[in-house]
């Protein structure tokens, strides 16, 4: 199976306290959206890929679009509603791999093996969580928090959609994946965030 992906970078990036936007930030020497770009064009589950922005990121914008990349410009009324209208305007009614653009460490195997479990858990949405504790040992920031079967988990942002659902209204049935594996344990929020998860990525990478 195939799917679409958005690349959500059009928040305003707030807790990061600098003027430059989250998604531009360097990040080993280049901009945070760049690795998260490049692991979507080398997943094999993905057919292609849109950027999410609005006006509080016009440079990172530009960026995409002098990469030929493809934008779909929102009204920055906050995640959920960015992401509707995002799936709106691209008529996604299909399954739809949606992520942030602050995860650097994620690669196309790590998220090609998300759209194959989603293919045969039978949901609507499947959502990837990290185990709080997980984050907190390394000094990372708990930024955004869900609740699954009982026990609350930090959000990766990584989610598999069905995108004729997230059109409509009530409850969706929802499936996860639970790890702590580097891809998505490095959610950067903070300029904090960003100085661990680059020196966890120099030991990695032996740079």
């Amino acid at each position: 199976m195939k799917v679409p992906a958005l690349i959500m970078a059009g928040g305003k990036g707030s807790r990061m306290g600098l003027p430059t936007e989250k998604p531009l930030m360097p990040f080993l020497g280049k901009p945070l959206i760049d690795w998260v770009a490049d692991a979507v064009m080398n997943a094999k589950n993905v057919s292609e890929f849109h950027v999410i922005t609005s006006s509080n990121a016009p440079k990172t914008e530009k960026h995409c679009l002098e990469r030929g990349w493809m934008i779909l410009h929102t009204d920055a009324k906050g995640y959920h509603n960015d992401l509707k209208q995002a799936v709106a305007k691209a008529n996604l009614t299909g399954p739809i791999l949606t992520m942030p653009s602050d995860v650097p460490a994620i690669t196309g195997k790590f998220l090609d093996r998300v759209i194959c479990e989603f293919e045969v858990c039978g949901k609507d949405f499947m959502a990837v969580f990290v185990p709080i504790k997980s984050r907190q040992d390394l000094g990372l920031s708990i930024s955004s928090t869900d609740e699954y079967k009982g026990i609350w988990y930090a959000v990766s942002g990584i989610n598999v959609i069905n995108g004729a659902k997230v059109m409509g209204e009530g409850k969706i049935e929802t499936a996860a994946i639970i790890t702590e594996e580097t891809e998505v344990l490095l959610n950067v929020n903070t300029t904090k965030d960003l100085e661990i998860a680059q020196e966890i990525m120099k030991k990695a990478r032996k740079i």
